[in-house]
């Protein structure tokens, strides 16, 4: 499941990453860390929200992250 994930940096990824993109990898690592592909109904909600916390911690992560010499690459 996990190497379904792709890098969503530049300059690996050329255009910044979309929330869905976002969300998608969230829920793939959710679904290799949990052993499920889908939660039962009583672990959805946990479920849901781990892979919100995880979607909202990496968006964070990509804005935040400096790529050294992304510029002079992509020129």
């Amino acid at each position: 499941m996990c190497r379904n994930i792709k890098t969503l940096r530049p300059p690996v990824q050329p255009e910044e990453a979309t929330e869905d993109e976002i969300r998608a990898a969230a829920l793939q690592y959710v679904r290799k860390v949990s052993g499920f592909r889908a939660p039962a109904a009583h672990n959805r909600e946990v479920f849901e929200r781990a892979v919100d916390e995880i979607a909202e911690a990496t968006g964070k992560l990509l804005r935040q992250i400096e790529v050294r010499g992304a510029a002079a690459r992509a020129s």
